[in-house]
């Protein structure tokens, strides 16, 4: 698979609700780098950690948490951009914006995910500390 072809497939089992296909995509030291200064914000090591990031998300939100791609993929050798949009709500905060993730590929497995937000502030407001 090339590098796009692994972030697509990464990408719809994770739109399917499909984690654990979404998950076997990563490398065993994959790691994740949710920016801000919010309660998820850090670098992320391993499907556990990232998992559980994400299970955290998706509490905060009661399950309203919603991440669409939001364009083309876009390819430079092993690096694949996927504009992004998310939304959710919590208590009576609530974020619909776009972004921008970025992943590393190298044979064939996921090793790095940097995430890029239109409006940090408002996201970081959003998640809360």
């Amino acid at each position: 698979m090339t590098a796009k072809e692994v972030v697509q497939a990464y990408a719809e089992a994770l739109g399917k609700g499909d984690v654990a296909t979404a998950f076997s995509f990563f490398s065993a030291g994959v790691q994740w780098h949710q920016p801000g200064a919010n309660q998820f914000s850090g670098i992320k090591r391993g499907a556990d950690e990232i998992g559980k990031m994400l299970g955290g998300m998706m509490a905060a939100t009661k399950g309203s948490f919603v991440l669409q791609p939001n364009g083309n993929l876009m390819l430079n050798d092993n690096i694949v951009v996927m504009p992004v949009r998310f939304s959710g709500t919590i208590d009576d905060r609530s974020i619909n914006m776009t972004g921008v993730d970025l992943f590393e590929v190298n044979e064939g497995k996921i090793t790095g995910i940097w995430l890029f937000s239109d409006d940090q502030e408002a996201e970081d407001v959003f998640w809360g500390k």
